[in-house]
Parts: structure tokens; sequence; C-alpha cells
């Protein structure tokens, strides 16, 4: 797998951080041009019918890059670099065109006009997009690393015939369990008090929120089953795979967004898995040919049983 380097995380940032700057220069050299309450909503015909004071407006807008920023440098890889800008780009020149909107005479209408403005700003994002294209053919990423185990050379344990033997760990994301949380208390509150279109967010509230925290900690269990991953807090979902489905196991090293694309129950061409972090996972190799991982602390305990089990199960 291969991860990004810090020369690309800050290539990935940069972008950002140049179009706060523009945006920052010129929101300071149009202050005194700029109404008391600027126009940030607009309807469909263009027309303002929304207002934000200036210092909350520098605020979110400052936020918005950073948060932008953040998002890209964590988890930007060499081929998505070229992204990372055009979405600074687009960002950044929404907010330009939105404060030249606002550069109007006293008794003026601020008017936001749609085509033109999304058009200039995806000029931009293109134009961004390209430099970042050209950046990211000269850096390379780190080499991608080996796994803990080869194909064919798991760990086992010694087992007695007859032994009854089991392993059993749970393990969480943090991470996931604090967004399942804010979907799910934010869910009640839009459909409460927002109108249908706004609706609809409440309720993916719930659909995001409901089965993260299912997902958010999960318990992990090789046994003469075989293996056995579920929500540690429902009864489901569970995910189970036989002795008889199991080829051999191994440790591996994972990185949740460049190997699985997030957290939680993914699936990939050839691969399924539960992924709550990046680090140590126990890598299934089914006789379907696919493989299912799960990341889990002590790894090598789990797989050198797996592999035991499915020997012993073999000769019987």
């Amino acid at each position: 797998m291969n991860r990004a380097t810090p020369r690309l995380r800050a290539l990935a940032a940069l972008p950002f951080v140049l179009a706060l700057a523009v945006h920052l220069l010129l929101f300071a050299r149009w202050r005194d041009e700029l109404p008391a309450e600027l126009a940030t909503h607009f309807s469909v015909e263009g027309y303002a019918d929304g207002w934000t004071g200036p210092t909350t407006y520098a605020l979110v807008s400052t936020a918005l890059l950073l948060g932008l920023a953040a998002g890209w440098t964590a988890f930007v890889r060499r081929r998505y670099l070229w992204a990372a800008w055009a979405t600074a780009g687009f960002a950044g020149g929404l907010l330009v065109q939105l404060l030249r909107a606002n550069r109007v005479d006293e008794f003026e209408v601020v008017v936001f006009s749609p085509g033109m403005d999304l058009g200039i700003a995806l000029v931009v994002a293109v134009v961004a997009g390209a430099a970042g294209w050209a950046l990211g053919s000269l850096v390379p990423e780190e080499p991608a690393q080996e796994p803990l185990d080869g194909p064919g050379d798991g760990p086992r344990l010694p087992l007695a015939a007859g032994e009854a033997v089991g392993w059993s760990k749970d393990t969480g994301s943090r991470a996931l369990t604090v967004l399942a949380v804010l979907a799910l208390a934010a869910a009640p509150v839009t459909l409460l008090v927002a109108t249908w279109p706004g609706a609809l967010l409440g309720l993916l509230g719930l659909v995001v929120g409901v089965p993260g925290l299912a997902l958010a900690r999960v318990r992990v269990t090789v046994d003469r089953h075989g293996l056995t991953v579920r929500s540690a807090l429902v009864p489901r979902p569970r995910v189970r795979v036989p002795l008889d489905g199991v080829e051999g196991a191994s440790v591996r090293e994972i990185d949740a967004i460049g190997d699985f694309g997030g957290w939680g129950y993914r699936v990939r061409a050839h691969r399924t898995g539960v992924v709550l972090r990046s680090g140590e996972a126990l890598v299934v190799r089914r006789g379907s040919g696919r493989e299912f991982a799960v990341t889990v602390p002590d790894a090598r305990t789990a797989a050198a049983l797996l592999n035991a089990l499915v020997e012993r199960h073999g000769k019987v």
C-alpha cells in the first residue's frame, strides 16, 4: 500500500493556503466597499435572500478552506493531488465571486449570476487541477509496504487433538463513534424544525448514524466455527466466515483510506472488510479467491489460531 509523503501532504495543503490568502487579502482590500451585512445566500434567480456579518463571514469562509485543507492533507494520494488543487480552486473562486457580488453601492441590489460565477469558478478549478496534476507527477509516494505475512506462510498455533480453544477481542473507532453520535443527535432536530428539503438531511443522519454507531465497536472472534465479526452493541450486523470457507489467514498493515476508501464495512474488488482504523489487520483468504479483512489488535494471534483450526479441520 502506498502512503503519502510529507512533501505530498504539503502540496495538498498548498492550494488551500493560497486560496485563503487571496480571499482574505481581497476581503481586506474591499472591506470599505462591502456592506454591513454581506449577502451569502441567493435565490434561483440570483437575488440575495440571506445575509451574514463580515466577521462571521470571514470566520466561516476561513474554516471552510482550512477544513478542506485538513481533509485533503490527511487522505491525499499522488494520483488524486489534482483533485485537491481543483477543489481549492473551485472553493476559492466561488468565495472571490461572492465578495465581488457584494461590492455594490448603497442602493443597489446584490445579484449573484449563477451561470457566469460558477463558470468562472470551474475555469479556476480546471487550471488549478492541471497545476496539481503536473506537480503530482514530480512527487513520488513512499513505496508500498509488504504484508507482515506472505500468502503461504501465515502464523500457526500448536493445537492438541480435541483441544477447545478460542480468541476474542473488541476493537472500535472513536472517530466513527463521534460522527455517528453527532448524526443521530442532529437528525431529530433537523426533522422537527426543517422544511421538507432540509428534513432529508435529518433522514440522512439516521441512515448514516444508526449503522455507523452499530459498527463503531465490533467484537472479533476466532473459534471452532471460524471467524465472526459482529457489533459489540447489538446482535446485528454480523459477518461470519466458516472454517470450510477459509484457505488461510495472515496479518497485514491496512491503510483505511488507501486500501478501502474509508471506515466501516467496505467492499472493494476481490475483497471486503470491517475497517475501523489504519494499522494491523487480520486478513482471511476465502475459498472463492476473495479476501476479508478486519482491523484488530493482536491480529497475529487470531491468524495463528485460525490457521491451526483450519488445518485441524481439514484432517478430520
